[in-house]
């Protein structure tokens, strides 16, 4: 298919590539190692050798074997990535909400970069950057062959200077320049308000070390405005993950304290563990609670999950766990299938490796990899459908994704007509006028599916989707 991605990720604001993760800032090494395969190791030195002096060009020994370990670890899995110092000081950078950029989240197709969205608010939102725009030209280095990395760190600078981006509008059928300037973006985690007297509507978009605080400070928020809230719509469409214990904190707000939320398994001893609903395994130590002053009625309150496919990682750990506790009803779409942990491995005092170190479960041991969490009620996108739902990006159209681990997987021979059909729709759609396509924004009144959330809540008929069915693990396509 033209549009297969190839490779995917999630660059938080234009500047840090390979999210979709559960990152766990750990930096302990494992202290066994298994024997080293001496004649891999000496066929890898003598093409270091040969490439070092046949090359047409003298070339660099640090990039040689810099490449080397990158292009080991890429062949992982999607998510495993080396870090050189200036990557590295980007992704811890990308923890925090606060970014250096033009604001977009992207990704990778047939050699370009896909904008997801643009950052509500940032330089490229006010450029008028669109959601499935390609990206061809950063300045005046065409992007084709250029690896994601590349690509963010030529769209990256300092805060006040220009970037001129080509982008190529499908559906309008032009090429046409963007020029951002570059600003520090802070980007709001969270978002609330409340819809209509007794009931409210929450959003976190993105878990970030302020995640947690950000979300207790707008549930205060809204019980001040009705200290009566009849029900309440946790939504975490499209949230592509970020900090595990950010999820298992959001995950307590609703639970009963010290149940499980997420357990994880791996090879080494600390990639086992169980983390529950206490201030330590969210804190990582004891401290004060940014959850102590939440109100009481936050652990009974009628719940509602919104999520679809891009929700993963630790957003599905909080789905996960609320449908496993039966907290909450789960609503939209099935999600990412992103269930993986990754952790950070130093290798030096500003270079690691981010690797993929454990799988996570649902507290009723159920993996999340590649087959992501089912929603209790499916609801579809809006009122007519999800028409192109099937072109929709989960873990297991990724090359080389890792398997669920649990069960095999199964060929789908039916998403291949759904997707033919979708881009046949979506084509039809693209010949409608830019103001009839542009979706409803997520919390506002046109909101199909928090419609039907707030439905379920007050006990009025929902439109279930009479279309959407679980999607099984696909086979693995590693090639």
């Amino acid at each position: 298919m033209g549009q297969k991605l190839k490779i995917a990720g999630w660059i938080g604001l234009g500047i840090m590539a390979g999210a979709l993760t559960t990152v766990s800032l750990q930096t302990v090494a494992r202290n066994t190692m298994a024997p080293l395969p001496l004649e891999e190791l000496q066929q890898l030195a003598a093409a270091f050798s040969i490439v070092k002096s046949d090359y047409v060009e003298p070339v660099d020994e640090k990039k040689l074997i810099t490449e080397a370990i990158s292009g080991m670890v890429a062949s992982l899995d999607p998510h495993s990535q080396y870090f050189d110092k200036k990557s590295f000081k980007e992704f811890k950078e990308g923890t925090t909400g606060k970014f250096v950029g033009v604001g977009i989240e992207i990704t990778q197709e047939d050699g370009l970069v896909k904008v997801v969205s643009p950052i509500e608010g940032s330089p490229a939102f006010r450029a008028g950057i669109k959601t499935n725009d390609l990206i061809t030209r950063v300045d005046e280095t065409a992007v084709k062959g250029l690896s994601l990395n590349e690509a963010v760190k030529r769209m990256r600078g300092e805060p006040n200077t220009k970037v001129v981006l080509t982008i190529y509008r499908k559906d309008e059928n032009r090429t046409f320049p963007v020029t951002i300037i570059r600003e520090e973006i802070k980007q709001q985690s969270v978002r609330g308000k409340l819809i209509e007297p007794g009931y409210a509507w929450v959003r976190v978009s993105q878990f970030q070390e302020r995640t947690v605080e950000d979300f207790a400070r707008k549930l205060e928020e809204i019980y001040k405005q009705d200290p009566n809230i009849k029900g309440l719509v946790l939504d975490l469409r499209n949230d592509p993950g970020g900090l595990l214990n950010a999820a298992v904190a959001v995950s307590a707000t609703f639970l009963p304290e010290g149940v499980p939320v997420v357990s994880t398994n791996g090879q080494t001893t600390e990639s086992k563990q169980v983390l529950k609903a206490t201030v330590r395994d969210y804190l990582g130590r004891d401290g004060a609670d940014p959850l102590k002053k939440m109100p009481a009625g936050l652990k009974k309150v009628p719940l509602v999950v919104l999520v679809n496919e891009g929700s993963a990682s630790a957003s599905e750990i909080v789905a996960g766990a609320l449908q496993d506790h039966k907290r909450a009803t789960l609503m939209g779409s099935q999600t990412f299938g992103k269930g993986s942990v990754q952790t950070f491995r130093p290798l030096g005092p500003d270079t690691g490796l981010k690797i993929t170190t454990s799988r996570y479960y649902t507290p009723s041991g159920k993996s999340i990899q590649a087959k992501g969490i089912v929603p209790d009620i499916m609801v579809d996108d809006t009122v007519e459908g999800s028409p192109y739902a099937a072109l929709r990006m989960r873990e297991a159209d990724l090359t080389k994704h890792l398997a669920s681990g649990q069960g095999d997987e199964v060929k789908d021979e039916a998403r291949e007509k759904a997707r033919d059909e979708a881009l046949k729709h979506l084509e039809e759609e693209s010949r409608k006028p830019a103001s009839e396509r542009r979706p409803p924004e997520f919390g506002s009144e046109k909101d199909f599916q928090l419609i039907q959330a707030l439905n379920q809540l007050k006990g009025l008929p929902v439109l279930v989707s009479k279309t959407q069915v679980e999607r099984k693990e696909e086979v693995k396509d590693n090639n």
